[in-house]
């Protein structure tokens, strides 16, 4: 079976997760997701989020202020049947926070591990796990 335009749609969808994250467009990031979303931020914040609803509130607690450039890399998307798929990203991340804060600038490597599902609004992002294979951290200078 020809799946070519169901990966076109998920390459679409993560696209718009990273151009949506960080353009801090919460509203629009809400809808690549679907509402009982797991995210597994056990890399970064040791933390599994289950639902939407509690995702973005810690999402914008953790890079509200910080200027943020992801980019995603050589998906490998396997469609699972009809309705659901799953993926892995290569990863690359760099976020800037603001002045007072204790970091200044982190460069991150890793993968995004993921699940979709076909709704009838289109594909959505129902898992996400990342993990990372390397972070370079810049701290501010003590005072």
């Amino acid at each position: 079976m020809d799946h070519s335009s169901d990966l076109d749609q998920i390459h679409q969808l993560k696209a718009r997760y990273f151009r949506l994250m960080d353009t801090k467009d919460w509203d629009g990031l809400r809808e690549v997701f679907t509402t009982d979303v797991r995210i597994d931020t056990t890399v970064d914040s040791g933390t599994v989020i289950d639902g939407i609803d509690a995702y973005l509130p810690f999402l914008i607690s953790q890079i509200g202020d910080v200027t943020t450039a992801h980019h995603g890399h050589m998906p490998e998307i396997t469609v699972v049947d009809e309705n659901t798929a799953t993926g892995i990203w290569a990863m690359e991340d760099e976020l800037w926070w603001p002045e007072g804060s204790p970091i200044k600038y982190l460069h991150g490597y890793g993968h995004y591990h993921e699940t979709y599902v076909r709704t009838t609004a289109g594909w959505k992002i129902s898992s996400l796990k990342l993990t990372r294979l390397h972070r370079v951290f810049e701290f501010a200078d003590p005072a």
